[in-house]
């Protein structure tokens, strides 16, 4: 069954709102993209190396290979939910499938079975797999709710914050908790993946219960293959320009994140520096999104990206000198670098509800399933492509892996690999984002202009071209 096109608000008729409630329960929802995105970002690639004794290189390959699967899973849950009809709406039946299913395979990668070396990748790889195709039966459907809400601009913006503040206090205390817990020992890693199991298990139900009386301000209409969904993304400019923007920005966040324990432990020479450089990240989400919210209404949603984006490259150009200025020197770099990562949270989002909602002005079809499964599915796998490219770094600078108890001495060449590298690159990932936000083609006056000619039904685009 496929929902007819949407119907065009009138001129002058009030926008869709979203209840406090809902908000909330949407909100919460976020607590587990945070605590996924931060978790095996942050760990997995040190687990491996520091513990179980895979090589570096097997190693990245391990965190990027099981992500690629995302093309495929992610698009397809897009599909699905968008034809999905049932008495708990088209979203909220896969978001529970991944509720149930999510926190058993993400402990069971942390688990510490027996295993070193190859035997321990391949156990990894395949409960990562898994964990990677539960992830996508919530994470879809729940990107895609926040289209289907409201049909104006700034509302979107404001409902986004509730999830911003969900997101950063998970990130919060996701990023610095489970280091704690995991510690330097196999059965700190298995105590890890149980409690945050158990959080990722708590924030899904609580989100599928609290958006049980969502509005639904459109209904989004169903590609028929997944060969449809990506010619449908590609006949978006908006989508294709923000998509890669968005990439290279997580491509830099996740290239930074799997190298802080690195940095932490053979820099700053003080593995309990991984959390307080984490809080050094995550510290401004908890308090710049008004401020990130202000900048997109007063210089637009582009400028503001532009900010971050640039602040973020600084930072982490600065790292460069880490070893020679020290843990003081070094925190406040990563604290700049923190404010930009708050404002690709924030915008990214927003603009990609933007995006969803202006294309579905332009061509009279709901595709919200479409755009955030394939969203999605490239965050992830550029996230993860940030550890393997650092693992591969690693592994061709000398990098010595190790058992949990063992200790090793690292070659100066693995060193300079884990300063650099982790540095230098998500600079310049951060900095590419800045010149492709220049081409980004919608503001609110673009917005405001669609509004105004789908009231009158007009059928084409102002201000841009429809496709290509």
């Amino acid at each position: 069954m496929v929902t007819p096109a949407p119907t065009p608000r009138p001129a002058g008729a009030a926008a869709v709102t979203v209840p406090r409630g809902v908000r909330v329960g949407y909100g919460v929802g976020s607590v587990c993209t945070a605590t996924f995105s931060t978790v095996p970002g942050l760990l997995l690639l040190f687990y491996m190396t520091n513990v179980l004794a895979v090589p570096a290189w097997i190693a990245g390959a391990v965190a990027f290979l099981p992500k690629l699967w995302d093309m495929v899973i992610n698009p397809w849950v897009g599909q699905r939910s968008d034809r999905t009809v049932s008495r708990l709406g088209a979203r909220r039946p896969w978001m529970l499938v991944g509720a149930v299913t999510l926190p058993v395979t993400f402990a069971l990668t942390f688990a510490g079975p027996p295993l070193t070396g190859l035997p321990a990748a391949l156990y990894v790889t395949v409960c990562y797999f898994l964990t990677a195709t539960a992830y996508a039966f919530y994470e879809v459907p729940y990107k895609a709710m926040a289209t289907e809400m409201t049909d104006d601009y700034h509302e979107r913006s404001s409902l986004l914050q509730w999830k911003m503040v969900f997101l950063g206090l998970a990130i919060l205390l996701s990023g610095a908790g489970a280091p704690a817990l995991a510690g330097t020992e196999v059965s700190g890693y298995r105590l890890m993946g149980l409690v945050i199991g158990a959080v990722l298990l708590a924030s899904m139900l609580a989100s599928v219960a609290g958006t049980a009386r969502a509005p639904l301000a459109g209904r989004a209409e169903a590609e028929p293959s997944l060969r449809a969904q990506f010619a449908a993304a590609r006949s978006s400019r908006p989508f294709m320009v923000l998509l890669a923007l968005s990439c290279a920005q997580m491509f830099a966040a996740g290239t930074l994140l799997a190298g802080a324990p690195y940095l932490a432990t053979y820099v700053l020479g003080a593995p309990g520096a991984t959390t307080t450089l984490f809080l050094c990240v995550v510290g401004p989400l908890l308090v710049t999104m008004p401020l990130w919210t202000w900048l997109s209404r007063r210089y637009d949603k582009r400028g503001a990206m532009m900010l971050a984006a640039a602040l973020f490259a600084a930072g982490t150009a600065a790292l460069a000198l880490a070893g020679r200025f020290g843990a003081g020197y070094t925190h406040a770099c990563v604290l700049l670098v923190g404010i930009g990562y708050a404002g690709f949270q924030l915008l990214q989002f927003s603009m990609l509800s933007d995006v969803i909602f202006h294309d579905a002005w332009v061509t009279g079809r709901r595709r919200a399933g479409v755009f955030t499964g394939l969203w999605t599915a490239c965050e992830t796998v550029v996230f993860a492509l940030g550890a393997l490219v650092l693992g591969w770094l690693l592994g061709a600078a000398g990098f010595v892996e190790s058992a949990a108890s063992e200790a090793v001495t690292q070659p100066g060449s693995a060193i300079d690999a884990v300063l650099y590298g982790g540095a230098l690159i998500p600079a310049l990932a951060a900095g590419a984002s800045v010149l492709l936000t220049l081409r980004y083609p919608i503001t609110a006056e673009t917005m405001r202009a669609t509004d105004t000619a789908g009231a009158a039904g007009a059928g084409e685009e102002p201000g841009i071209t429809a496709h290509g």
